[in-house]
């Protein structure tokens, strides 16, 4: 498996050496210092140096160092590796903690919002390395540090290794330009890949030891009530369930089903011929796998992974797991996964909760199955993903992100929309939460429908819940049934958007869900009290619901940015830059679209189609706008014209488009004209 990593180098004529610390000028507003030993190679974190053009020059300040580049002035101190930046105002900002916007987590195992503040000093990590709130890329001033030392090298194998020691770390002085300094630091250290577009809709998901016959009947009565759904999730219980021997070595303390890669065959006597109904159905399939046990002697591929890595199957000794081994990686692989493949599973749900110790001081294991699954899932350029909890900096080229087991209340509700979009500061744009909360729960009504809808706004939308909680089906919450299918209905049919999103993610860096002050500088967009509210791509404001209301109805304080807006449900247009408060009932739910926009949708119609071949164009008069809308083969070009009081739009779609037909339809004041440039029959509304 080979890995990119060919211009992890930079130019020695980007460079300054002084005796033992080396600055490497990056772009103009990234700085790399190292100190001791000068590592070329790619890290965990970081792929390539080699990409940008700066322009700098070297001047000596007393016994401090500037480097001048045309955004600002790195003043270092080669004796202290302290760094300050100096910005074309005079500011001068030495990077903290405290101004530091914060990143995300690795996991919201067990909690109900409540992570700590690492800003406060609160360290406290729990058994599964949860940790809080990391370190992001950007600040509140300006500038933040980001420490590479303890990241491990890449080598071009995409195996690893451990560095021989010095200091290294990353001078990010991006001011407010976040869209511009997330650009960046992807160039630095990888692309998030383009996921396929199944991921994109809704999935099902349940810890539940269900039968072939009693999942398939589940996703039939989808499909009768004509709610769609692209991916199916078999949880922990597709393993051996029943008859594990209860004293094999390295049992797993967690019980039976826990981990394992062989079907319960009392659930599923044709695990390949269930495979295939689903296939039938439409359906994408994951797979849990809790991999830290290994392959144990009663596992139908033991003989093959002993053989594999040197053990007598006849002695029944565990072939452990072990990562860093190539011969167990290898058969990892070839062995246990690429059969079932074969047989019908698309990617592969990876639940490490083991913690971050492994044979290699310092290299969390984490890390390396989501690098080597995502390698292997990718191999032969094919396109892929995993599921599985976040690794550190560097992790957003291994989606998709598992945030684990919250509790099933409001305060969990609360803190995700937030967490969420503060995740883009750490370049991590792919969370998939447990949509509606996975521990205890009751059946709130409220709750569950507020729950959908953010997840309807969300990067990923998996129901999912325990088998001890009431699970997600909607018709299960009679008091909110039909508004639920609705939205479930309306994620589908905004597929186009959201694909267009991930694209561009892909490409430009922009992720789907970001904060408030990414496009808008008014400070009120950083206030604590707003801190929920995000942009939906770039073209929808988001105002979740997240408390509890009254006789159904519940109230949000918005904060509307400069420019006007229309109400993506109610067509209500709304004049931006002051604050409002709302009152929703059930069916509402606060988002916004800018003037100008261009949503498109897939037309209304059952099952769970994903072609974009029959579209509703959402067009929101009163602003001038380009818009792309991306397909997995070829693309449409949208240009918004004003002219006068009126409006023309151009539609060109590109000759591999698949687009046969659309109807557009005007949103707000004044006339539309619409002019078609290729062969697609349209209809105006």
């Amino acid at each position: 498996m080979r890995f990119s990593v060919d211009k992890a180098f930079i130019d020695e004529q980007k460079t300054i050496k002084i005796d033992n610390v080396r600055l490497s000028v990056i772009t103009d507003r990234i700085l790399r210092v190292e100190k001791d030993f000068f590592e070329d190679r790619a890290t965990q974190m970081v792929l390539c140096r080699n990409f940008g053009n700066p322009h700098f020059r070297c001047e000596k300040d007393g016994d401090k160092v500037l480097v001048v580049t045309r955004w600002c002035t790195f003043k270092v101190d080669p004796k202290t590796l302290l760094v300050s930046v100096i910005f074309k105002n005079n500011n001068e900002v030495t990077p903290s903690d405290v101004a530091n916007l914060g990143g995300t987590a690795r996991t919201l195992d067990g909690t109900m919002g409540n992570l700590g503040d690492w800003k406060k000093g609160d360290k406290k990590k729990d058994r599964f390395g949860t940790g809080n709130i990391r370190k992001g890329i950007f600040a509140s001033d300006g500038v933040s540090e980001i420490d590479d030392a303890k990241s491990f090298l890449l080598n071009v194998d995409g195996t690893v290794e451990k560095r021989k020691g010095g200091e290294d770390k990353y001078i990010f002085a991006f001011g407010n330009d976040y869209l511009g300094g997330l650009k960046e630091f992807f160039d630095l250290t990888g692309h998030t890949p383009v996921l396929p577009k199944y991921v994109l809709s809704n999935w099902w998901s349940r810890y539940h030891a269900y039968s072939d016959k009693e999942y398939l009947a589940l996703m039939d009565k989808f499909i009768e009530r004509d709610v769609p759904l692209t991916v199916a999730t078999v949880d922990m219980d597709w393993h051996i369930v029943k008859k594990v021997p209860p004293f094999c070595e390295f049992h797993s303390i967690q019980g039976p089903g826990w981990t394992g890669y062989t079907f319960e065959k009392s659930l599923f006597p044709d695990y390949k011929a269930f495979l295939k109904e689903l296939k039938k159905r439409g359906l994408a399939v994951t797979l849990n796998l809790h991999p830290r046990d290994g392959v144990r002697y009663f596992e139908q591929q033991y003989p093959d992974m002993a053989k594999a890595v040197g053990i007598d199957p006849a002695s029944k000794k565990t072939v452990h797991f072990d990562l860093l081994d190539e011969k167990f990686r290898n058969a990892y692989f070839d062995i246990l996964h690429h059969p079932y493949e074969e047989d019908g599973v698309d990617f592969w749900w990876i639940d490490w909760q083991q913690g971050t110790k492994s044979k290699l001081e310092g290299l969390d294991p984490l890390w390396l199955l989501n690098h080597y699954h995502t390698l292997d899932i990718c191999r032969d350029g094919k396109r892929g993903v995993i599921l599985s909890r976040y690794a550190g900096l560097g992790s957003h080229r291994y989606p998709l992100g598992f945030s684990g087991d919250t509790y099933v209340c409001w305060k969990s509700l609360n803190f995700q929309p937030y967490f969420t979009a503060l995740a883009s500061n750490a370049g991590y744009t792919w969370w998939s939460h447990d949509i509606g909360g996975h521990l205890l729960g009751h059946g709130d009504n409220e709750l569950y429908l507020r729950w959908l809808q953010f997840g309807v706004f969300s990067p990923i939308l998996r129901l999912h819940s325990n088998n001890k909680g009431k699970s997600k089906e909607p018709w299960l919450y009679e008091q909110v049934t039909e508004i639920a299918e609705d939205y479930l209905r309306l994620r589908h049919r905004l597929l186009p958007y959201i694909y267009t999103a991930n694209v561009l993610t892909a490409r430009e860096g922009v992720p789907l869900v970001s904060p408030m002050y990414y496009y808008d500088s008014d400070p009120r967009s950083m206030w604590e009290k707003y801190r929920n509210q995000y942009y939906f791509g770039e073209q929808m404001l988001v105002a979740p619901v997240t408390r509890k209301g009254k006789d159904g109805l519940s109230t949000v304080k918005v904060w509307l940015p400069k420019g006007n807006y229309t109400n993506f449900f109610t067509g209500e247009r709304l004049a931006g830059e002051r604050e409002l408060e709302m009152t929703c009932a059930l069916k509402d739910y606060p988002v916004f679209v800018k003037d100008g926009s261009i949503i498109p949708l897939i037309k209304r119609r059952k099952g769970n189609c994903m072609d974009f071949d029959e579209l509703d164009i959402l067009v929101y008069l009163g602003g001038e706008r380009e818009y792309t809308m991306y397909d997995e083969t070829g693309s449409v070009l949208f240009e918004l014209k004003r002219e006068g009081e009126d409006f023309s739009l151009d539609i060109t779609p590109s000759t591999d488009s698949k687009v046969k037909s659309m109807n557009v339809r005007a949103m707000g004041d004044g006339k539309l004209k619409v002019n078609m440039h290729g062969d697609v029959a349209y209809t105006e509304s």
